[in-house]
């Protein structure tokens, strides 16, 4: 594969028109992807004016004929040669089988390709569409290199309710081995009390009261031996809870992960003109997924930071600090251009560890 070709995402997700101080969808990802270095190949799967959670959007839904003969097209005239996949939000089954079949494609001619998948499908405990799109997701399971799913998406494929250490084990174990998937990613977890009691001290970032809220980021890696069985790695980390909604942070999240995942990563080669050059990171340490979640997070959690103070100079009708709010003035947009320093420079404070 050319040097080229080996920094090319094939990002297939939503779009939306509106650009000032608002990213979510693709837009939330190739931005930051083009900062990493990559060149995004870019199929829309809904083109919107705007979020659904304004009060008045419009626009429209590829059609799966309208996905085929976009896949058919690049693949003849030869354009279709990721080096990485990103699918996102894929509205109805039809569409999201369009897209299957092209990525099945992908993978058979190059098992090389990086895939991730964030099955969207819906949030809060309700789906976005009909639950038809379920079996499809799960038949993409094994073929994906990281999945990141939320919460109620995993107790959807899973068909577990997961209410307490045991129902979270057999979710887990559930994906790593039945579908099988390698890795995945669950980010902005509400720590309930049951949660945050099967949580080590030393991955607590702050001593956080009753009072206060966090969100809990777990990984899990399925690591294959020798003789074919596997282990499973697990790594968590505690954030604090910022209070807001903010739209496309998922999008950003799973950008951030696909762009930082490498699978054989080799240390950098020696300075040889610096007679004392710096120790290496603690990151270059870490196995794949590790690295690319830390990342992810030492800069998802800052651009939050960055939007948090945007939004609180906002006149007070402006303002949405709950899901409740949403329909009254929109989600708070992610600061994305005004915080590209913090998207394309490795923050190296948040390490997790096994």
């Amino acid at each position: 594969m050319a040097a080229e070709e080996s920094c090319r995402i094939l990002s297939i997700q939503s779009h939306v028109a509106l650009a000032y101080d608002y990213y979510v969808g693709g837009k939330a990802a190739t931005f930051p992807h083009q900062l990493l270095g990559y060149d995004v190949d870019i199929v829309n799967t809904v083109h919107f004016s705007n979020h659904a959670g304004y009060r008045r959007s419009s626009g429209t839904k590829a059609t799966p004929k309208e996905l085929d003969d976009m896949f058919f097209i690049l693949e003849q005239n030869g354009f279709l040669k990721p080096a990485r996949v990103l699918t996102g939000f894929i509205f109805g089954a039809e569409a999201l089988s369009a897209v299957a079949r092209s990525v099945f494609k992908l993978l058979q001619n190059d098992p090389q390709i990086v895939y991730s998948l964030d099955p969207i499908m819906g949030d809060a405990g309700q789906l976005y569409g009909l639950p038809d799109v379920i079996p499809i997701y799960r038949s993409l399971l094994p073929k994906a290199t990281i999945i990141t799913p939320d919460w109620f998406e995993i107790e959807a494929i899973t068909e577990t309710k997961i209410l307490d250490r045991t129902s979270l084990q057999n979710a887990l174990t559930d994906l790593h081995e039945t579908y099988p998937v390698p890795n995945f990613v669950i980010s902005s977890i509400p720590v309930a009390k049951w949660l945050r009691d099967l949580t080590p001290p030393h991955i607590r970032s702050t001593p956080i009261s009753d009072q206060e809220q966090s969100l809990l980021c777990l990984a899990s890696v399925r690591r294959r031996r020798v003789n074919r069985s596997s282990s499973i790695g697990r790594l968590r980390r505690l954030r604090p809870l910022i209070p807001g909604y903010f739209s496309g942070v998922g999008d950003l999240f799973s950008a951030f992960v696909l762009g930082h995942y490498f699978p054989s990563p080799s240390p950098p080669p020696p300075d040889t003109s610096n007679p004392s050059p710096p120790p290496p990171s603690l990151l270059s340490y870490l196995p794949p997924l590790p690295r690319a979640v830390s990342l992810a997070l030492t800069k998802t959690h800052p651009i939050l930071r960055l939007t948090e103070e945007h939004a609180s100079l906002l006149p007070p009708e402006d303002r949405t600090t709950t899901d409740d709010e949403l329909d009254k003035a929109g989600p708070s947009g992610l600061r994305l251009v005004q915080g590209q320093k913090i998207l394309s420079d490795e923050a190296m404070g948040s390490v997790m560890y096994p």
